[in-house]
């Protein structure tokens, strides 16, 4: 099974974005969002959540910075 990121706006409607990402595992996929998630921001996404398959690992989680 393969892990994804579902990307969403504050409501939790889905962004589409280029892309569709795929991870060999749940690591190499925090990982990667560690990495993008400003750039995530930029695009309009709010918030993620973790996709295994068609089953939801954790999320939804903000992107935005604790203030």
């Amino acid at each position: 099974m393969t892990y994804a990121w579902r990307f969403e706006s504050a409501d939790g409607s889905v962004v589409e974005r280029a892309g569709g990402d795929r991870f060999p595992s749940q690591a190499d996929a925090e990982s990667w969002v560690g990495e993008a998630w400003q750039e995530l921001l930029a695009e309009g996404v709010d918030q993620v959540s973790l996709l295994e398959g068609d089953r939801v690992v954790y999320g939804p989680m903000s992107l935005h910075p604790a203030e």
